[in-house]
């Protein structure tokens, strides 16, 4: 579902920057036709919607990146090979703010309900395809086949031929027919053999995206993207339903396979910093929940720099 940015500037106080008509979001709220199209399909894609501060963020990220070497490890971004830098947030107060902003506010707690989780996040520069996949674990069933979500902000336009992501609506039912062979079989290494058809050509939709839309997913749904650049800059936010006693152990493994980013902790100094308590509600869970992640990543990098 595509919400239109004409008609979301009309329910908006407006300033006009380059021509462009520009929505100040004070009570932006998703609505219930919006919540359901997310529940049954798995996406939204909010047009426009971050158009006020897409300048701003593709300024921090471009210098969070500039100031860590291109990469995780300090290593220059080669244009060969995907880099990325985790718990980006924590490197930038402006970035950090977007936990604060009433629009990503009002999508997580209609979409996860008002005890959310900020997970982590995660500055992007992807090169080349991305084979489908989903971005958690589908083994245990959570209430209305949502534990996580992806919040995504596009700062390069892609369209299905240069990246955009591609979905496959409704694969995020776990226990459905289709997603249990959607799981076993969309693997597979030679789709040919397997379908008939080249793996960009499985039937999904492909969301073309510019900077200052705003992309939403279920991270249960299979994606991917093809035919993208060797720079395509991505910023993804990860939030999650909190957390009940009997998915406790999906926690701590979510946060164990961030150890190979070498990072000790999953928000970072400039989402603890100054932070509100309203903020600090969001980040508990997981701050209480990761004591085990420092000594895991400690190994990480050992092992790799031995290697």
């Amino acid at each position: 579902m595509r919400i239109d940015n004409e008609s979301f500037c009309k329910k908006s106080i407006l300033i006009t920057f380059a021509g462009v008509c520009v929505a100040i979001m004070q009570d932006f709220k998703v609505t219930n036709q919006q919540k359901a199209f997310f529940d049954t399909f798995g996406y939204l894609v909010f047009r426009g919607l971050m158009q006020d501060r897409i300048m701003e963020i593709t300024e921090e990220f471009d210098a969070v990146f500039t100031k860590h070497g291109g990469n995780f490890n300090g290593k220059p971004h080669t244009f060969k090979k995907t880099s990325t830098i985790v718990a980006f947030l924590g490197h930038s107060e402006k970035l950090a703010s977007l936990l604060d902003d009433p629009r990503i506010h009002a999508i997580c707690s209609t979409l996860l309900g008002d005890d959310y989780n900020y997970l982590t996040s995660a500055g992007n520069k992807y090169v080349g395809d991305t084979g489908w996949h989903s971005d958690t674990s589908m083994d245990k069933r959570w209430p209305g086949n949502l534990k996580s979500l992806n919040v995504s902000f596009y700062l390069d336009p892609v369209t299905k031929e240069t990246g955009a992501l591609r979905v496959i609506p409704g694969s995020h039912y776990i226990g459905d027919q289709f997603t249990e062979i959607l799981k076993e079989q969309i693997h597979a290494t030679d789709m040919q053999k397997q379908w008939g058809i080249d793996r960009a050509d499985l039937p999904a939709v492909p969301l073309d995206i510019r900077p200052g839309d705003l992309l939403v997913f279920n991270n249960y749904m299979k994606h991917a993207a093809f035919g993208g650049g060797n720079n395509r800059r991505v910023l993804l936010i990860n939030f999650s339903r909190h957390y009940t006693e009997e998915h406790m152990a999906e926690l701590h493994e979510y946060v164990s396979t961030f150890a190979p980013y070498w990072v000790e902790e999953l928000h970072g100094e400039a989402v603890l910093h100054n932070a509100s308590s309203e903020r600090l509600r969001h980040l508990r869970q997981i701050q209480e929940n990761q004591a085990h992640l420092p000594e895991l990543a400690r190994q990480a990098k050992a092992a790799a720099t031995q290697s």
